[in-house]
């Protein structure tokens, strides 16, 4: 599948608005970043959660850096064949990433169908 960065970007914003207010309402000092690939150049990986999980924060607070959920445009654009596929892979990998930030793992998500 072929999007440009900008229509990409479009696209996980309208599918940040399209997740449910109580999923989205308690993130804090989280930045939403494109990125076209992983450092290390991969296709395996869709999105990362980059910061201090909730459940492990202590003193956490002002002057700290925002967490970042990076979601990368060509493993997405890898794996969907069509916008509709592409829209249920973006939507996933962003809740797959906030629930990092909720502190729900991988085997948790795995259980919950979301890995």
């Amino acid at each position: 599948m072929q999007l440009d960065a900008e229509a990409f970007e479009q696209l996980v914003v309208d599918e940040l608005d399209r997740l449910p207010d109580d999923m989205v309402d308690g993130l804090d000092n989280v930045v939403f970043v494109v990125e076209d690939r992983p450092e290390d150049g991969s296709l395996d990986l869709l999105g990362l959660y980059e910061g201090t999980a909730l459940t492990e924060r202590d003193r956490y607070g002002f002057g700290e850096m925002p967490d970042r959920i990076v979601l990368y445009r060509e493993p997405l654009l890898a794996v969907a064949e069509t916008e509709d596929e592409l829209r249920d892979e973006v939507h996933v990998t962003l809740v797959h990433e906030i629930a990092h930030y909720y502190g729900i793992d991988d085997d948790r998500l795995h259980e919950l169908g979301w890995a």
